[in-house]
């Protein structure tokens, strides 16, 4: 099927992508409390950039705050050098796209009509999908083994299912910029693996950005490029994989004993944690 240029293509490699300067949050609900505090952060296009920390970290408020879902209560954040906060909403949503870590549906949409959502920031006002949004769709399902879930209510779906279904949907968005929340928490080894080989083609063959948060150190080993460690809402870290995950960086930010078996041609960077009987 022939596309388009992916509008990946177009972004400069040599401006950054998202440029954070001692960037500040705190939830009205958590007693003014900071969560994140003075982040500074460079992201370049064209990388797989993993999340890690312990929960309760940050993480996934830094990807809020990336996405725009939230808003910096002190500093600066930067979108291919314009201030996120003056991007209309819907030209964002052409630009990046988010897979949450929770997603409910209020009404019971169809498989297909959940995925085609992805497409509504792409489409004019008052017009209807193009055959080229469709194609997109049906890419995106295909590549979420969902395809044969088309018609089938989202609310009947398994809990695997169902996120396999948002990552369609965000995919269908076809932005140059891709954050994921723990998007394969849910998932059996199969299709995560399945997600994070598809999402690392998009880095590897059309010049696409991911910023994934991530539970399992041997994936965030075998499909990043750099790793972003968060400890404490600071950033403890930032590197490549072999000079990051190392197993002093293990063991003081997640109170593990690890050893680090060295990446090979044949083999990533993998990790073996040490479980001693209670």
């Amino acid at each position: 099927m022939s596309r388009p240029p992916s509008p990946a293509m177009t972004v400069s490699k040599k401006q950054p992508l998202f440029v954070m300067r001692q960037g500040c949050f705190a939830y009205r609900t958590n007693g003014g409390g900071m969560v994140l505090h003075n982040i500074d952060l460079d992201l370049t296009p064209g990388r797989f950039y993993g999340l890690i920390g312990p929960n309760g970290s940050g993480k996934s408020t830094l990807l809020d705050l990336l996405t725009a879902t939230r808003s910096l209560q002190r500093g600066g954040l930067l979108f291919q050098g314009r201030d996120i906060r003056a991007i209309r909403k819907k030209e964002l949503a052409t630009r990046i796209a988010l897979v949450p870590q929770r997603f409910t549906s209020n009404f019971d949409f169809t498989v297909a009509e959940l995925v085609i959502m992805g497409r509504y920031p792409h489409i004019p006002r008052f017009s209807q999908p193009s055959s080229h949004d469709y194609d997109l769709v049906e890419e995106a399902m295909r590549s979420m083994q969902i395809d044969h879930l088309a018609p089938r209510l989202f609310s009947d779906l398994s809990g695997g299912e169902k996120q396999r279904v948002v990552v369609a949907r965000a995919l269908a968005q076809d932005t140059e910029t891709l954050a994921l929340d723990e998007a394969t928490a849910s998932l059996d080894i199969h299709h995560t693996i399945a997600i994070m080989r598809e999402v690392r083609r998009l880095v590897s063959q059309q010049g696409r950005t991911v910023i994934a948060a991530i539970h399992d150190l041997n994936l965030a080993a075998a499909f990043c490029d750099q790793i972003i460690v968060l400890k404490d809402g600071r950033i403890y870290q930032t590197g490549g994989v072999a000079e990051t995950l190392t197993p002093e960086l293990i063991a003081a930010v997640f109170s593990v004993q690890a050893q680090v078996e060295a990446a090979t041609h044949d083999h990533p960077l993998r990790i073996h944690y040490t479980v001693e009987s209670p």
